[in-house]
């Protein structure tokens, strides 16, 4: 686990429809947990095939935030994933997903590899 500098969940939404559901999540999130949160993205951003804003926790807030975000998604789909330092890795093979699997564009995080 010490190879897990940070956690990051993203919260995908529809710009013309479930914004509303993701900004009441958002609100909630920033109620009752100790992370950051990242600008909203009305557009696909890096690997991220939909809007999304993204959540950035310490691994202290992980299971806490986790259960949650499973419970209290509201349908949203919703992908966690550790911060080793392997962007790629970290999001192909160790995340996790809350909802539909998206595709991801994976080629935008290669640059660095």
């Amino acid at each position: 686990m010490s190879s897990i500098q940070s956690w990051h969940a993203h919260i995908y939404y529809d710009p013309t429809s479930t914004r509303p559901v993701a900004e009441a999540l958002r609100a909630e999130i920033a109620a009752r947990f100790d992370v950051v949160l990242g600008r909203w993205h009305d557009v696909p951003v890096g690997p991220h095939p939909q809007a999304m804003y993204q959540i950035a926790l310490q691994p202290a807030v992980f299971a806490e935030l986790a259960g949650f975000l499973a419970l209290h998604r509201h349908g949203l789909t919703v992908l966690i994933h550790p911060n080793t330092g392997d962007e790629v890795a970290d999001h192909r093979d160790h995340a996790m997903w809350l909802g539909a699997i998206l595709p991801l564009n994976l080629a935008a995080l290669a640059h660095d590899h």
